[in-house]
């Protein structure tokens, strides 16, 4: 091949990677799938190329589904063009299985929750994400959440005092059809729901000293599902608490993340609208003594932009993830020790 030539099959890539960041979805059937479409198709930084299905059982719920570019997996590995995919598959062990693909195409991959079953499986797409010089973004939910963010924050800066307690709960009713899809592992509700809290818990914290799972069936369905679950991280000089059941009718209203030290408490509920809710005894950083109800701001954009927004700027700029690979690894360890996984 003469440099002429070589410059002219390269002058298209070299373009791509200074403009927008062609993108792709393998896989449909996974609970924020939908949201995570609208997100690329509305952000500046991307240009969407399409959604690639191959497992043909996987859901594909919600209107923009019928507006995209349908893709084969041939079509979205082999076009070097496309730098980053996102996994959302149904099936954990899918997105992982597709998320090596991706990487060995020496793509960036955005994984959904919770990145697989296999504990090693998640060391090796990393390593291999690292050799490439590429990283894998995990797509925990609430990673940007505007209140949460606020009562880690508080939490870091010493305004509530010594931490000693964190704790959080996402019940929800569940319907048949989901239930069966998470009677497939172990865990649960705790290994896929669950699994966003440990993030926060983690994030906070750190690695727990020790770990104590609570994985139980309570519904009189007998479907398998691990249904009513509670993980206890123990650490130096805390506990953290996590509950997840599927029983609760207003399940949605009544999630929270609270952190509790010796000077107050932070405490995140509901999750939409966000709202924050600060308990001092002493005046610290912004907050006033006594009890406030604050809405902080969200970052602009639909859901999920944020996330996707952190992506852009690490391939386009060459920024550090707020989460290291260090971090997802450590956290899967933790929820897949909390659901007797390991």
């Amino acid at each position: 091949m003469t440099r002429r030539s070589f410059a002219a099959l390269a002058a298209p890539l070299l373009a791509a990677s200074q403009g927008k960041i062609r993108a792709a979805m393998i896989g449909t059937g996974h609970g924020h799938a939908h949201s995570k479409t609208l997100a690329l198709r509305s952000m500046a930084e991307y240009e969407f190329v399409g959604v690639c299905r191959p497992d043909k059982e996987d859901p594909a719920i919600g209107p923009a589904f019928q507006e995209v570019r349908w893709l084969s997996e041939e079509d979205v590995l082999k076009d070097a063009s496309i730098e980053m995919v996102a996994m959302e598959f149904a099936d954990a062990t899918q997105n992982l299985d597709y998320a090596q693909r991706c990487t060995d195409a020496g793509k960036w991959v955005h994984l959904d929750k919770p990145p697989g079953a296999d504990l090693n499986g998640l060391r090796k797409l990393l390593d291999n994400a690292r050799k490439r010089g590429r990283i894998v973004q995990m797509g925990y939910q609430w990673r940007y959440h505007a209140a949460m963010e606020a009562a880690m924050h508080a939490a870091r800066q010493g305004w509530l005092g010594r931490v000693y307690r964190f704790r959080a709960s996402i019940d929800k009713p569940i319907l048949a059809e989901e239930r069966r899809h998470l009677a497939k592992y172990r865990g649960g509700m705790m290994f896929s729901e669950g699994c966003h809290l440990i993030d926060r818990a983690t994030a906070l914290l750190g690695k727990p000293l020790k770990v104590n799972g609570y994985i139980r069936h309570h519904s009189p369905v007998e479907d398998g599902l691990m249904d009513n679950n509670l993980v206890i991280l123990e650490y130096p000089q805390a506990i953290a608490e996590i509950s997840l059941a599927g029983f609760d009718p207003h399940g949605n209203q009544h999630r929270y993340v609270e952190i509790l030290g010796t000077n107050g408490a932070a405490k995140a509920q509901p999750f939409a609208p966000v709202r924050l809710t600060m308990t001092l005894r002493d005046a610290a950083g912004p907050y006033k003594a006594g009890e406030q109800t604050l809405e902080p701001p969200g970052p602009p954009g639909l859901a999920y932009t944020p996330d996707f927004a952190e992506l852009a700027a690490i391939i386009r700029k060459g920024a550090a993830p707020t989460y290291t690979a260090e971090h997802d690894l450590m956290t899967h360890h933790v929820l897949l020790e909390a659901c007797g996984m390991l």
